[in-house]
């Protein structure tokens, strides 16, 4: 027996030492656009170079993730189909006991990349020109107001939902499959405000296409000094961070896992990458593999208390 699991050992060891020797595919579940996406794919290109190996970003938009998350979970442990994925997978893994999969169980948390509050956008000619304004007007016409998300149960759905709380406020839920079209329904004044990414909201407000009244972290947003908090404008105890990182099946050897974490963690050392990330308005998740498995963890239990306090339905 004891021979068994040192050759099993030894053999992980081994595939963890080769890998990649073909090229690698990362699913994520938002559209093309989406700040997932843009940030998954300066990820995929600084791997693809650092391993000397194809990879490849194929998006699968729809269920709030849910339809890559659940690909990825079923795949082979081989570390050639990897996951990015966001704040979502905890989200749902908290409030959607029915899906096809268990992220806590049939996926592993391999590194995290990003953690950056999002950008409160409205329309350049909408009325409201800070949160106040946008809650009185809120206020003012109860339901009457729509705000977007990527999805259902995704982070910017949530900074939403927490905004209409702490604000007293009700507004209609318009869900998208991403980022990108979510943004553009705002830009046209077709939905009233979007907690959006940063990469989809902050190059959109630079370029005058919509108008940001707040950012939602604790401190100001180095990438837009001007743009006050949420905190500032009234809800002190309001905060949110949109989080991204990679996973894994379940399945994938331990060693496999340890390196593939370290090779991201490299990548993110890389000046080329983090020029990137900072010209896309997106600040660093600095954790290892172990801390993020354990992060993971927390912020499941964290969104089950939240769901349950606010009630949310989100099937």
């Amino acid at each position: 027996m004891r021979r068994v699991v040192l050759l099993l050992v030894f053999l992980s060891a081994s595939a963890a030492a080769q890998y990649p020797n073909k090229p690698v595919r990362v699913l994520v579940g938002y559209a093309a656009g989406s700040s997932t996406d843009i940030v998954g794919r300066i990820m995929a290109d600084g791997l693809g170079a650092y391993w000397k190996q194809s990879v490849h970003v194929e998006t699968r938009a729809g269920a709030a993730g849910n339809l890559a998350a659940a690909a990825a979970a079923k795949a082979p442990g081989d570390g050639y189909t990897l996951l990015f994925a966001q704040n979502g997978l905890a989200i749902s893994a908290a409030a959607l006991p029915n899906l096809p999969y268990r992220a806590e169980t049939d996926l592993v948390p391999l590194a995290p990349v990003a953690a950056t509050p999002h950008i409160l956008i409205v329309a350049p000619a909408f009325a409201a020109k800070s949160v106040q304004e946008l809650i009185q007007r809120a206020r003012a016409a109860p339901g009457k107001l729509s705000f977007a998300s990527s999805g259902v149960g995704n982070s910017d759905h949530l900074c939403g939902e927490l905004f209409n709380l702490m604000a007293g406020v009700q507004a209609i839920h318009v869900p998208y499959k991403g980022g990108a079209p979510a943004a553009l329904d705002v830009m046209g004044g077709r939905i009233a405000y979007y907690f959006a990414g940063m990469p989809v909201g902050l190059p959109l407000t630079r370029a005058g296409k919509v108008r940001a009244l707040a950012v939602t972290g604790k401190t100001r947003f180095h990438a837009a000094p001007s743009v006050p908090t949420v905190a500032e404008q009234g809800l002190p105890e309001y905060e949110a961070t949109l989080w991204q990182g990679f996973f894994a099946p379940a399945s994938m050897p331990p060693a496999l896992a340890a390196r593939i974490a370290a090779d991201i963690e490299a990548v993110l050392r890389m000046p080329a990458t983090r020029d990137k990330m900072l010209g896309a308005g997106v600040t660093l998740f600095e954790a290892d593999h172990a801390t993020f498995k354990r992060y993971f963890v927390q912020e499941v239990e964290k969104w089950r208390a939240v769901v349950k306090k606010a009630n949310l339905k989100l099937e």
